[in-house]
């Protein structure tokens, strides 16, 4: 069943334009609150965290407002990373955590998205029945029943020590001169603090918020400021992460970029080695690089491939036992540590690798030569299909009979914006490019 507002990771949208309006979020409010308070009774608790988005001020008293009309108490985290609601939910009790942001999307966009009280993302029945909810008659509590709204002034805190109990105990990060870019978000306080109080020298980049800088120039999509930070200063790595902190990617000391397909891969092997692999299988989506996958199968190690959406690695992750996976974006979930991806967590574990082995960033942040990938998107307007036009089937028919035994193609709609994505990887330049242009054209002339 197609879901009206929930995409592949909660409600997302430009702040003020439908879905993402005040209105909408008290009616998401008051639907969840609705679905997890379904007894009645007076104890049930939801926290909710945001970004450092200039709209969150606006969608955190809206959400407050709906749910505390249907009888939920109420407690706010502040500016503080994804993962860390994830794991205050599960330590603080509550029935649900909200948290309110666009991840690394632009300052105008944001979202909200739901963790249940195992901390882990809602499951996409339970986000179809609470999308019910919001279009129906939301009984109210009775007025003696409303639910309470607190501060809690230590969430990041208590985050910051969680992280830093993930970092092998006795390590420190003394020498290591470390560039980190929080992309003036929800990480731009407490990264900085965890890397100094393990030791680290830290330069930190993306960490004077205004409302409107978000992932500006900055972060996990803007790795070149970091970049040229550790050339100027020869530090002697980089950890960016997105505006939510829940991605992450890792620049060594000569500036060049890792992704998360390289990171996964460090970890895999490293994991494999010390027997901590569940199953020996990494969990990534179609969108991780063919290169990985052949890496994985010389190592010996599996390739469990999902729908994009960290939610999806982390649901086949959960349902078969497996421990470690992500996406190329950056997306790291290790289940040992954390229920969903966190930058923060897999930049330490980075930084963990070159103290155990003494080796450079450089040397632990390529482990396989990449099959070259191009991706294209081209923007639609919501209620058009272009997919569905005859003469782009025509072209995707036509572009993967010319890769058969040479690449791969992946066309599909965005889950968060209105974009189709268009990627193809192949080892021949030229037949990239006109695969990956042929089809742009073709889906562009069809809007």
């Amino acid at each position: 069943m197609a879901r009206k507002f929930f995409g592949t990771d909660g409600v997302r949208g430009k702040a003020n334009t439908y879905p993402m309006t005040a209105d909408m979020a008290l009616k998401i409010g008051a639907a969840a609150g609705r679905y997890f308070r379904n007894d009645g009774s007076n104890g049930h608790r939801v926290v909710i965290g945001k970004d450092t988005r200039l709209s969150g001020y606006m969608f955190e008293n809206a959400l407050t407002a709906g749910l505390t009309s249907t009888g939920m108490n109420v407690l706010l985290l502040g500016p503080v990373p994804t993962p860390a609601v994830g794991l205050l939910t599960t330590s603080m009790r509550a029935d649900v955590g909200i948290m309110i942001s666009a991840s690394h999307n632009p300052h105008h966009d944001n979202g909200i998205k739901f963790f249940g009280p195992d901390g882990f993302k809602l499951s996409d029945e339970a986000e179809t029945e609470i999308e019910a909810l919001i279009e129906s008659d939301i009984t109210p509590a009775q007025a003696e029943n409303i639910g309470r709204a607190k501060r809690v002034d230590d969430g990041r805190f208590r985050y910051a020590e969680r992280i830093k109990s993930t970092f092998p105990s006795g390590m420190r990060l003394d020498g290591l001169k470390v560039v980190i870019d929080c992309a003036n978000g929800a990480a731009h306080r407490v990264a900085p603090e965890v890397l100094w109080e393990l030791g680290a020298e830290v330069i930190p980049v993306g960490v004077a918020p205004n409302g409107l800088n978000i992932n500006e120039n900055c972060g996990s999509t803007s790795p070149q400021a970091a970049a040229a930070k550790i050339l100027e200063t020869g530090a002697d790595v980089g950890i960016c992460l997105d505006g939510d902190a829940d991605r992450v990617m890792m620049i060594d000391e000569t500036g060049q970029v890792a992704d998360g397909d390289q990171l996964m891969a460090l970890l895999a092997g490293r994991w494999a080695d010390q027997g901590r692999l569940n199953g020996g299988t990494l969990v990534a989506t179609v969108m991780s690089n063919l290169g990985l996958e052949r890496y994985l199968d010389g190592r010996g190690l599996n390739l469990a491939r999902t729908a994009v959406g960290d939610r999806y690695v982390v649901e086949a992750m959960r349902a078969n036992g497996w421990n470690l996976g992500g996406e190329q974006s950056g997306h790291i979930v290790m289940t040992d540590f954390a229920t969903t991806g966190d930058g923060l967590l897999a930049g330490l574990q980075f930084l963990a690798a070159m103290i155990e082995t003494g080796k450079k960033a450089s040397a632990l942040s390529k482990s396989f030569e990449t099959v070259p990938q191009m991706l294209k998107n081209v923007r639609y307007t919501a209620g058009q299909d272009p997919l569905a036009a005859q003469s782009v089937q025509d072209a995707i028919k036509a572009a993967e009979a010319s890769l058969v035994g040479k690449g791969r193609l992946l066309i599909r709609k965005s889950g968060t914006e209105p974009l189709i994505r268009v990627m193809a990887e192949c080892e021949d330049d030229a037949l990239l490019a006109q695969t990956v242009d042929g089809i742009v054209a073709e889906v562009a002339a069809a809007i």
